[in-house]
């Protein structure tokens, strides 16, 4: 009797983790991308902002010329600069050998990075690391190792890296000619603690309809409801038209027509839209929003867990950006 329901019991437990190991690959898993072939190599280095070893990789094309600009890629919550150069497909690296740029992918240490709102996970060792300083600390590092052009340093990143994305176009803007934030929006005003310069950089944001943690249209950051937590934040709409506002853009934005992306299958994968506020200043300010695009940088070399929303392979996201990028003139 006893055989029979230890028997049982195991036939129950075995089903049971067979049912958590099956919705885990369904919901979370995916196949890493394949590695391309790159011209450069990537080095991992550290360095000490108030007494925290802090820690980036670098990848710099083989022949980089001198005054190249320098694209900075910040990860999401929880992950470190590996995971976010893994999640973009490698995006940034075939573009660095392309158009020839380098890029920099440095970790956080702290769960969250240390963007403008007030609810998230910012410390180590019970003290909230300055990441704006350690960003702008790496990249005069980085200039003054490499002879990278001041004026052409740009920074993006996805979810918590978007969010840090927006807090240097605000608090850095004489640093970071523009910045392209990934699945984030701004705080709403009970939420914020950036401090305002009167201005900011230029700013590219990307996010898509179906963002199951960073909502299109505003709201609690969360993921089920549950996880993720991290306060109400603007719409995206809302975001945007904020930073138009404090770059005195008052001419209404260029919407250009929603448009079929195509995946690298020549088949059409998602629907965009761009829409773009600008005047005479050379500061800009854009608004790409995926319909259909769940959490996550949309690339046709990686697809994201389900878990975070639809994984659509196009539009090309990390060119997006970059073009973003090559437009931007110097202040």
């Amino acid at each position: 009797m006893m055989k029979k329901i230890l028997r049982k019991v195991f036939v129950g437990l075995l089903g049971f983790v067979a049912i958590i190991g099956a919705l885990f690959v369904y919901f979370i898993y995916t196949p890493d991308p394949d590695v391309p072939q790159l011209s450069g190599v990537l080095t991992k280095a550290t360095m000490e902002v108030d007494g925290k070893q802090m820690t980036y990789r670098s990848y710099i094309p083989k022949g980089l010329a001198k005054a190249a600009p320098l694209v900075i890629v910040m990860h999401g919550s929880g992950q470190n600069g590996s995971q976010i150069r893994l999640e973009t497909g490698y995006g940034f690296d075939r573009l660095a050998d392309q158009y020839g740029f380098a890029v920099v992918y440095p970790s956080a240490s702290s769960f969250d990075w240390n963007d403008c709102s007030k609810v998230g996970d910012f410390k180590v060792d019970g003290k909230e690391i300055d990441h704006v300083k350690f960003l702008t600390l790496l990249t005069d590092k980085l200039v003054a190792e490499n002879g990278f052009d001041p004026q052409r340093v740009f920074a993006t990143g996805v979810s918590s890296g978007g969010f840090m994305s927006l807090r240097l176009a605000i608090e850095a803007p004489s640093r970071f000619r523009a910045v392209a934030a990934v699945s984030a929006n701004l705080p709403v005003s009970d939420n914020f603690k950036c401090a305002l310069s009167g201005s900011s950089t230029s700013i590219m944001m990307m996010n898509g309809t179906e963002d199951p943690i960073v909502h299109y249209e505003g709201g609690e950051t969360s993921l089920l409801g549950l996880f993720y937590k991290g306060g109400i934040l603007k719409s995206s709409k809302d975001t945007a038209q904020f930073f138009a506002d404090l770059n005195q853009i008052n001419a209404a934005p260029v919407i250009n027509p929603t448009m079929n992306s195509v995946s690298q299958g020549g088949e059409d994968n998602s629907k965009f839209e761009r829409t773009l506020w600008k005047n005479e200043s050379k500061v800009e300010v854009e608004l790409v929003t995926i319909y259909g695009g769940g959490h996550g940088m949309p690339q046709a070399y990686w697809k994201r867990p389900r878990l975070v929303g639809p994984s659509p392979m196009s539009p090309n996201g990390p060119a997006m950006i970059w073009d973003f990028f090559s437009r931007q003139q110097a202040l």
